[in-house]
């Protein structure tokens, strides 16, 4: 199958070509909310929900490099601790805890500047309760559903903006974009051992539906990998 050269990118210097396969699609899902769209800046706080994700052990470890600092929803302590590892300094159990007290708490009542939300419908009140004035909710999953009522007085108070983005749909030259950027941002601190793929279980192709089980479970921390 050819693939489009801008979409492509090296194996970095130091990792294996499988490890490496857990890097390119959440790196730059990453790094194209977060830091293209919601233009994340050094000292601002970011709250991503999902924390032991793929998505989210990433995103700690880019905006951690970045000079932000990072708060993290997480189901278990496990993966809270987890988390904390890798460089988030607020850790919240989303199943005892709520994450708008625990981050005006942790800010001094100033919220999060940048959320990187997957759950969609489900958390869109709160996520805008959240935000900091000139906050930026990106929604990048509907895993909470699809509608949901929006306070567009609270947005305007806060001059706050939801957006919500793919990279699936995007047109190829946006995808090269992306992929350009995380090149020449990322890859260095990945070469570097600063932010690395984290890989929670290798799996043969042939163990696929174990690994939908375990996905659907939530148990796991980082990428499941499939092999051939």
């Amino acid at each position: 199958m050819a693939v489009p050269a801008g979409r492509l990118l090296p194996v970095p210097t130091g990792l294996d070509l499988v490890d490496a396969a857990a890097l390119p699609e959440v790196v730059c899902t990453v790094w194209s909310n977060v830091f293209m769209t919601a233009n994340l800046q050094p000292g601002e706080t970011l709250l991503v929900h999902g924390g032991g994700s793929g998505i989210g052990t990433m995103a700690v470890q880019a905006a951690t490099a970045a000079g932000a600092r990072v708060a993290v929803t997480a189901g278990s302590a496990e993966k809270a601790a987890f988390c904390r590892s890798l460089g988030a300094e607020v850790l919240v159990n989303y199943r005892d805890e709520d994450f708008v007290e625990r981050l005006h708490a942790a800010t001094d009542g100033r919220g999060a500047d940048v959320v990187l939300d997957t759950i969609g419908a489900k958390y869109l009140a709160r996520n805008v309760e959240v935000l900091a004035v000139n906050g930026r909710l990106v929604v990048i999953g509907l895993q909470g559903g699809r509608k949901a009522e929006l306070d567009l007085g609270a947005l305007l108070m806060k001059r706050a903006a939801v957006i919500a983005t793919s990279l699936r749909h995007r047109p190829l030259g946006e995808k090269a974009a992306v992929v350009a950027a995380v090149r020449e941002h990322v890859w260095p601190l990945v070469e570097a051992g600063r932010v690395r793929p984290i890989v929670h279980e290798r799996l043969p192709l042939a163990e696929a539906a174990r690994a939908h089980d375990v996905l659907e479970a939530s148990s796991h921390t980082g990428k499941l990998l499939l092999t051939a």
